[in-house]
C-alpha cells in the first residue's frame, strides 16, 4: 500500500548522542528504534560542529539538502560533504566529527544495518520524468513533485506499495531504492 509521509506530521527528535535533532520520514520495520531498524531514512538539523552518533553494524549516506555543508572526519579520515545533493557514503561505526562549513545544514540521512537488508539502499537525487520501483521511497527535497496520484511539496515523502509509479520531479527529489528481506511486506 502506497502511503503519504506529510513533513507537517514529523517531530524533532534528540539524536542518539543529543547533539542535535532528526526527523524521522520512514524506517523499517515499522516502530522500530535506534537500535533496532533495518532501515532508516531521516533529515537531521545540523547547528553546530561535533560527534555524529555511533552506530554499531550500521552504514550511512548522508546528502546535504540545506547548507554549504560539512568537513567529516570519519574513522581518521577526512570526507568533505559540499556538493548540495550528491550522496556521500561513510560508515556509521566508526567515531565521525563533523565541521559546518559555513553555517547549519540539513541532511537527508539514510541508514541500514549490515545483514538486515538483502542490498545497500541507493540514493538518487532527480529531476524530470522516471519510473520508480515498487517499495521505493520518494522525497521531494527543493520543489515539488508527482507520484503515485501524489502531489508533494518540500520535505514531503511517499513510500510505495507493491506498484511501480511515475515520477514527475519539478525540483531535486530523492529517491532511494529499499531492499527487504524476502518475507517482508512493503508498507
Amino acid at each position: 500500500m502506497t502511503r503519504l509521509l506529510p513533513a507537517s506530521a514529523r517531530t524533532a527528535v534528540p539524536w542518539k548522542n543529543g547533539g542535535g535533532v532528526t526527523r524521522e520520514i520512514a524506517a523499517w520495520p515499522e516502530g522500530s528504534g535506534m537500535d533496532d531498524f533495518a532501515w532508516r531514512v531521516s533529515l537531521a538539523e545540523v547547528g553546530a560542529d561535533g560527534p555524529f552518533s555511533a552506530f554499531p553494524d550500521v552504514d550511512r549516506t548522508l546528502t546535504v539538502v540545506e547548507g554549504a555543508g560539512m568537513d567529516l572526519t570519519v574513522g581518521g579520515t577526512r570526507v568533505l560533504v559540499n556538493s548540495p545533493y550528491v550522496p556521500s557514503d561513510f560508515r556509521g561505526d566508526l567515531p565521525t566529527d563533523g565541521r559546518l562549513l559555513d553555517g547549519p545544514v540539513v541532511n537527508l540521512n539514510v541508514m541500514w544495518r549490515r545483514g538486515a537488508v538483502a542490498t545497500a539502499p541507493t540514493v538518487a537525487v532527480v529531476r524530470g520524468r522516471l519510473r520508480v520501483c515498487a517499495g521505493a521511497l520518494v522525497v521531494a527535497l527543493d520543489g515539488t513533485a508527482e507520484v503515485a496520484g501524489l502531489t508533494l511539496g518540500p520535505y514531503d515523502a511517499v513510500q510505495l506499495g507493491d506498484e511501480e509509479a511515475v515520477l514527475h520531479a519539478r525540483g531535486r527529489t530523492a529517491v532511494i531504492g529499499l531492499s527487504l528481506p524476502a518475507d517482508a511486506p512493503l508498507a
